[in-house]
């Protein structure tokens, strides 16, 4: 990491509490950065208030909520000044087969997803518009936000609306001298695909089967760096790559193999429990 981009710059970043958004808090605490970050209010908010890292506040907010985001950006706002950055972590998923998800399910998890990163962007754009070049916006999507994947029937809509909003704010606001950078994991070893993984269908089991899941500490340095790099996508993990290649180069290719792999799953199948993973 660059320490001379991200010392004394305020950064709004959403979901810092847990997995990958946690990681960037920390990472960007040492790099002296002051940092605005909004999240649900509970166990994970506390912990991290009580470690008392430099120039962290913790703003309670549910990111699908307007107003809420509206508040806990002003209050970042009145501890660190104007937002430079603005890094969009939270996130939510619950897979299923679709027929199963409820109309409830697939709201939140767009309301969250995509409208919890449209709201925080939206919030802190004067800031970024007015500050001059060198404004930056980082949102997380998935490595589902590339292609269509079994069992997330909610989840890669909400992913693939992320990664739309990306490539056109990019394109809005470059002239603005503001980067928008795109971020595409894998699987990552967090709090959210340990609850998740109780609830896959065994075709999305077997889809996942494979590369080991990333660390959120490496997949925080990777969209860190490639933020500082003003770079319009970040892809980590070889089977991110992969996957992306495959989608844009060989589309008949991957369409096969993910329709061998769910023919061989679903000869033992058996459904799942249900629930809602937030990390």
């Amino acid at each position: 990491m660059k320490r001379t981009f991200w010392n004394g710059r305020h950064v709004v970043l959403t979901g810092g509490t847990s997995g990958i958004g946690l990681a960037s808090t920390e990472l960007l605490a040492e790099a002296g950065a002051r940092v605005t970050v909004i999240a649900l209010d509970g166990v994970d908010a506390e912990t991290l208030r009580g470690r008392m890292l430099p120039n962290v506040v913790v703003a309670p907010g549910d990111v699908s909520d307007a107003d809420a985001v509206t508040a806990a950006l002003d209050r970042g706002r009145a501890a660190h000044g104007p937002i430079r950055s603005v890094i969009t972590c939270a996130g939510i998923t619950k897979p299923a087969y679709f027929h199963e998800l409820t109309d409830g399910d697939l709201r939140r998890q767009m309301e969250i997803n995509y409208f919890g990163t449209l709201h925080t962007i939206r919030g802190a754009l004067p800031d970024l518009m007015s500050g001059g070049r060198g404004a930056s916006v980082t949102c997380v999507s998935s490595a589902a936000g590339l292609v269509g994947v079994f069992g997330y029937g909610a989840y890669c809509p909400s992913k693939f609306a992320v990664r739309g909003l990306c490539e056109v704010l990019r394109q809005e606001y470059r002239p603005h001298g503001i980067t928008v950078t795109g971020v595409y994991p894998p699987d990552v070893d967090t709090p959210m695909l340990a609850c998740e993984q109780s609830l896959k269908p065994a075709e999305l089991l077997a889809l996942s089967n494979g590369e080991k899941p990333l660390t959120a500490l490496a997949v925080a340095r990777a969209m860190l760096k490639g933020t500082e790099s003003g770079r319009a996508s970040v892809v980590p993990g070889a089977s991110a790559k992969l996957i992306k290649w495959a989608a844009g180069a060989a589309p008949a290719l991957l369409n096969r193999y993910v329709d061998m792999t769910i023919a061989r799953a679903r000869k033992d199948a058996g459904k799942q429990g249900a629930g809602l993973c937030i990390p």
